[in-house]
């Protein structure tokens, strides 16, 4: 007999599996979506979640992102993800407990291939990598696919923004256009600077406030806490920090015309994405407009190309959020619906 057992975000994984190392203190979830186009891939994150519950749901949404993610990005790799327990907000992952996880990936076999994510680094990856090969998302040399994929994740959902200002401001230029900008770490830093250089109006909000303020001074931006950065009346919402952000009652109070960010697993639930359709909020799906990390990464652990060639595809983001709000236009369904049967289609679940 067939369950969900019992976490609803559970769609028929191919694996779950919980790792603990009692030497290290090492408490990690490895998910893995599906394998139909090639290894699951997807980063590691270290994250202070409230209970194991919350960890095992995060990993169960964000590795069936990364198959999508990684279908719609034409990429011969399937979806997965790793979570690392922190015990506490600030933590620092230790040495052992990295190479601890590192030999669980290891014990998966090549099924599972990391990278970086959120609370690790390109030098987390190298400590990963003495335990594993497959690992991605490590140090390269100039000009080669690879490397933090940060920058190369924020250049394309700047992208991204600029063609969904195009399609639902009519904007040709980002002059002028108002951004609010929820987080600003690598990605959404990297954002604020390229759409600072086009004369953006940005505001941006952080839960490490004086980051933000920095960043603020740094490219003349204007600064709110975070708890009021998606009520801003503005052009565009752009998400940068965790998901599950988009819920029923954020949703009622936006007051733009496009979401449009690089945070993963923006909608709380399915129902948010016809919310927003049905608020007649243009939404550029989160895991085609970020999909330019996993690019840079995966082609690094393929050997598939340099960095150049990592660029032409991150180039091709905006097309790909078009053919999805064509197909919203044409059949009315919201954007976040059409991107996710692409996608099933592409991994043959459809």
């Amino acid at each position: 007999m067939l369950t969900d057992w019992g976490f609803p975000d559970f769609d028929d994984h191919e694996g779950v599996h919980l790792f603990t190392d009692r030497d290290s203190g090492l408490s990690a979830v490895i998910a893995i979506h599906s394998t139909k186009l090639g290894p699951a891939a997807g980063g590691v994150r270290f994250w202070n979640y409230a209970d194991s519950k919350a960890a095992i749901t995060d990993a169960l949404r964000l590795s069936r992102g990364m198959s999508y993610k990684n279908a719609m990005a034409g990429l011969p790799m399937g979806g997965g993800k790793g979570v690392v327990l922190a015990p506490r907000q600030g933590a620092a992952i230790t040495p052992a407990q990295l190479e601890a996880f590192g030999r669980a990936v290891e014990s998966l076999g090549g099924r599972y291939v990391t990278a970086e994510d959120v609370g690790m680094s390109e030098n987390s990856m190298k400590i990963v990598a003495t335990q594993t090969r497959h690992v991605s998302g490590l140090p390269v040399a100039a000009g080669s696919a690879g490397g933090d994929p940060g920058p190369v994740t924020a250049m394309g959902v700047y992208l991204g923004v600029k063609a969904a200002a195009k399609r639902g401001l009519g904007a040709d230029s980002m002059r002028g256009v108002r951004v609010s900008i929820q987080g600003v770490g690598s990605v959404g830093g990297g954002l604020a600077r390229l759409l600072a250089k086009d004369g953006a109006v940005l505001t941006l909000a952080d839960i490490h406030g004086e980051h933000a303020k920095a960043l603020a001074a740094e490219i003349g931006a204007a600064v709110v806490p975070t708890e009021e950065i998606l009520g801003l009346e503005t052009d565009i919402v752009s998400p940068n920090a965790l998901g599950a952000i988009l819920t029923e009652a954020s949703i009622a109070a936006l007051r733009c015309k496009v979401v449009a960010g690089g945070a993963n697993n923006q909608l709380a639930t399915r129902a948010d994405g016809h919310r927003l359709h049905g608020r007649g909020i243009l939404y550029a799906p989160d895991y085609v407009i970020n999909a330019g990390g996993i690019i840079n990464v995966g082609l690094e652990y393929l050997g598939l190309g340099d960095r150049a060639e990592v660029m032409a595809r991150v180039d091709k983001i905006p097309e790909r959020l078009i053919e999805v709000w064509d197909e919203s236009d044409r059949t009315g369904d919201p954007e976040s619906e059409v991107a996710d049967r692409i996608a099933q289609r592409l991994i043959g679940r459809g």
